[in-house]
């Protein structure tokens, strides 16, 4: 009688409803059909509408659905008890019928105002992701310094960024750079990044030069507890030497074309913090053939169980076993190979890879 009075109600204002007799099935329909709003009694057959509402709020395709709850029990602890389970209203039975369309239309308003508020800030995010992915450099966008790139954000706006620039007649630099967090301030601080190493970016500047010119910035303007780690590789194909500058980074990969490998590691600091930065250069002799790989610690984390040491382990040995492929190719199959076992991203994914072509 319940459910043929509502739906009398409801129908004769324009609504349309479906009806369940128990919890299961109320919880089944509202899984395939995704209404907008479900009137719940409590004592219902078997399950309580209680427990009915817990498990549509458990279920990611029905949490949002907001659930008015219709009872005789009229006491403060079933009340309570119904909005602690996810509901967003309780209506007292006996049930008046412009009692019931008031709430029901005052709770269809707030949820279409907060799906409408959702989308207008998944558009804004996307618009944000979509400005980022433009500032990064494309390997067709430089094809001299034979590189490819494996870029994932975790979120809409990463705080990983990687840029490729030409400085000089046969000299290159590849950057790698992880903003402290996640998101939109994140993702803001990467184009600064990106302008202010274009500027030192140039023979007039070395690599150590360039990334003690991006910390002088950063420093004003990275927040409390904010930091920046960076990796500068600049190659240079006359003299064959990769000149390394490391700010509190993941240690660049040298793969040799014989299989070599070897990890260059740096004592230094994040970009951003002190006042005094210390930052080590390394010089390396490449070769026709050579390969070298910048990343962020989001990939050598990436597995599941796994530490940084044995996370970089993997990644060294992903880079030796795919040395053949084509470096577009390979880039895949070592990050595949760096979050095997892994079941979710938990961190942006950057892997930054060139062969030196002499």
């Amino acid at each position: 009688m319940n459910i043929e009075m509502l739906r009398a109600v409801l129908v004769s204002e324009g609504f349309r409803t479906l009806d369940a007799e128990n919890g299961p099935e109320a919880r089944r329909i509202s899984t395939l059909s995704q209404p907008d709003l479900i009137l719940l009694d409590v004592m219902m057959p078997g399950e309580t509408g209680f427990d009915t509402c817990a498990k549509l709020k458990s279920n990611p395709a029905t949490a949002d659905i907001p659930v008015i709850f219709l009872s005789a029990l009229d006491d403060v602890k079933n009340k309570v008890a119904g909005l602690k389970s996810g509901g967003v209203d309780y209506i007292t039975k006996p049930m008046h019928g412009e009692e019931v369309l008031a709430r029901v239309r005052v709770h269809l308003r707030i949820s279409a105002n907060n799906r409408a508020m959702i989308a207008e800030h998944r558009l804004r995010l996307e618009q944000l992701r979509n400005a980022q992915q433009a500032i990064l450099v494309r390997p067709e966008d430089c094809p001299e310094a034979h590189f490819a790139v494996y870029y994932f954000p975790l979120e809409e706006a990463g705080g990983d960024f990687y840029d490729v620039v030409p400085i000089g007649d046969e000299v290159f630099g590849y950057f790698v750079a992880d903003v402290s967090g996640h998101g939109v301030s994140a993702a803001f601080l990467t184009s600064a990044v990106k302008a202010l190493l274009r500027q030192y970016s140039n023979p007039l500047y070395s690599a150590e030069d360039a990334m003690r010119g991006v910390d002088s910035v950063m420093r004003q303007l990275l927040g409390e507890e904010q930091y920046l780690t960076a990796c500068y590789a600049r190659l240079n194909k006359r003299t064959r030497r990769l000149s390394v500058v490391s700010a509190g980074h993941p240690p660049m990969i040298v793969l040799s074309a014989d299989g070599r490998v070897q990890a260059i590691e740096a004592d230094s600091e994040p970009l951003g913090v002190f006042s005094t930065l210390v930052l080590q250069n390394k010089d390396v002799k490449v070769d026709n053939g050579d390969r070298f790989f910048l990343y962020s610690d989001g990939l050598t984390e990436a597995a599941a169980g796994s530490g940084r040491a044995e996370g970089q382990r993997r990644l060294m040995e992903g880079c030796v076993r795919h040395r053949h492929l084509p470096i577009g190719e390979a880039v895949h199959r070592i990050v595949a190979d760096a979050r095997h076992g892994a079941t979710a991203v938990q961190d942006d994914l950057l892997l930054l890879a060139s062969e030196v072509i002499l």
